[in-house]
């Protein structure tokens, strides 16, 4: 996880009325992958993209949230399957200088009352996202690991991802969405 929150990272949170330390870690691993996926394909990663793949789960009355993956919508592998112990290995983060941006929109304690969003279907969102959504999806389920693995190695992530997917736009959109990720690399 880094800090500070993007916009994507932040709207989300605040969507499920979740704090941070609230998330199991491989949720963090599909915001953060699903972010590199998105940023392949030149898209700003969206809240009602994500939540067309995932649905949020609590577990009982624990205060732990997860992302799970919508059977056959799949889009990542678990990062890591056992993480034992996690809940009790945080740290705290603070800063002198009051940015009032990134503590905008989500919770920064432990809430109860986690927004149990359900997935929400292609015909609930907009066409450009339903595309989106449809571009994703060409790819298949990747390793979550190796994927996160090369988000500063544009080569590999063409590499690995390319070989999942067939063919769906123009060698210029294929260049725009390398230049984009250069830029956001920078």
């Amino acid at each position: 996880m880094r800090l500070p929150f993007s916009g994507f990272e932040r709207e989300l949170l605040t969507e499920i009325n979740v704090a941070p330390a609230q998330l199991h870690p491989n949720s963090w691993a599909f915001f953060k992958a699903f972010g590199i996926l998105c940023g392949y394909f030149g898209q700003p990663p969206s809240v009602d993209v994500f939540l067309h793949f995932f649905e949020v789960k609590k577990q009982g009355k624990s205060l732990w949230v997860s992302f799970s993956g919508i059977a056959g919508r799949v889009l990542f592998s678990l990062f890591q399957q056992s993480y034992k112990g996690w809940w009790g290995k945080f740290f705290r983060v603070c800063y002198a200088k009051h940015d009032h941006v990134a503590l905008d929109g989500f919770p920064l304690y432990l809430v109860q009352e986690v927004k149990l969003t359900k997935h929400k279907t292609l015909d609930e969102l907009p066409s450009t996202d339903r595309e989106v959504c449809q571009v994703l999806a060409s790819v298949g389920v990747l390793d979550t690991a190796e994927l996160i693995a090369y988000e500063y190695d544009v080569e590999a992530l063409t590499r690995y991802i390319s070989t999942r997917t067939t063919p769906h736009f123009s060698v210029l959109d294929f260049c725009f969405c390398l230049f984009s990720l250069l830029l956001a690399c920078e």
